[in-house]
């Protein structure tokens, strides 16, 4: 079985988001960029495939020179090669096209996508790449089993969890219970060094426009100050939820 795990390149969650050019983009200074962790979940499902099953791993991302840290870190995970689609990945559509060819090229079984990523949250790249591969697609991604060409998974839907039969060739949208936080793999030294002798390929990417464009950047508002209600003023915590939050 031959995976490809498709890897953005996000900021870290404790990072200290500002914006520039009047709020039209993205201040990179000071940021500390990570694998996605809904890929990292991805990532982590498909070595215990190649553990398990002898699986062959690959991971791609749509990104300049300045992703490969990230790439370096999923091939110092287990991966077994990276491909690097050196383009700026200005919307969904953009990165899907990107990465359906690289798909295209590979002969891939499985692609393991995470459901979203944790920046623009878009949530729509695996499921545009499964339209436009023709390949069976199965979102929010929560257990997979794969015997032969015979899949079995289970994904979140609203109010509880749905179990699927599908087959291979087959896209998924992964996210936090495809394996346990606990299963999340730190890079050790021999997988650092090992990762500096894999192959990492650049490709040029396809011509292809993006569909959608930013326009500005917003910060939520700030939180407001904490008001305290002792217990036995029932009517004054009434009078706070309906007048001043307005959620009753």
């Amino acid at each position: 079985m031959k995976i490809l795990v498709c890897i953005s390149n996000v900021p870290d969650t404790t990072s200290k988001i500002n914006f520039t050019d009047n709020d039209t983009k993205f201040d990179t200074n000071g940021v500390q960029f990570v694998i996605n962790p809904n890929d990292e979940f991805g990532l982590t499902r498909a070595m215990w495939f190649k553990e398990k099953q002898g699986a062959t791993v690959h991971v791609a991302n749509v990104g300049g020179a300045n992703t490969e840290p990230t790439i370096r870190k999923a091939l110092a995970i287990g991966a077994d090669e990276a491909i690097r689609v050196n383009a700026e990945p200005t919307d969904g559509y953009f990165v899907a096209q990107q990465l359906s060819e690289v798909v295209k090229n590979g002969g891939y079984d499985l692609v393991i996508a995470g459901r979203e990523s944790i920046d623009y949250n878009g949530g729509m790249v695996p499921g545009i790449m499964a339209t436009m591969l023709d390949m069976n697609f199965i979102n929010t991604c929560v257990n997979l089993e794969i015997d032969g060409d015979k899949v079995t998974a289970i994904r979140e839907i609203d109010g509880g969890k749905e179990k699927l039969a599908t087959s291979l060739p087959l896209i998924i949208g992964g996210q936090k219970g495809l394996v346990e936080e606990s299963d999340l793999r730190i890079p050790n030294m021999r997988g650092i060094m090992m990762a500096r002798q894999k192959k990492l390929n650049v490709v040029e990417p396809v011509d292809a426009k993006a569909t959608t464009k930013d326009e500005k950047f917003e910060k939520p508002a700030p939180k407001g100050a904490v008001k305290l209600v002792s217990a036995d003023n029932i009517d004054e915590l009434i009078n706070l939820l309906h007048n001043e939050a307005k959620v009753i």
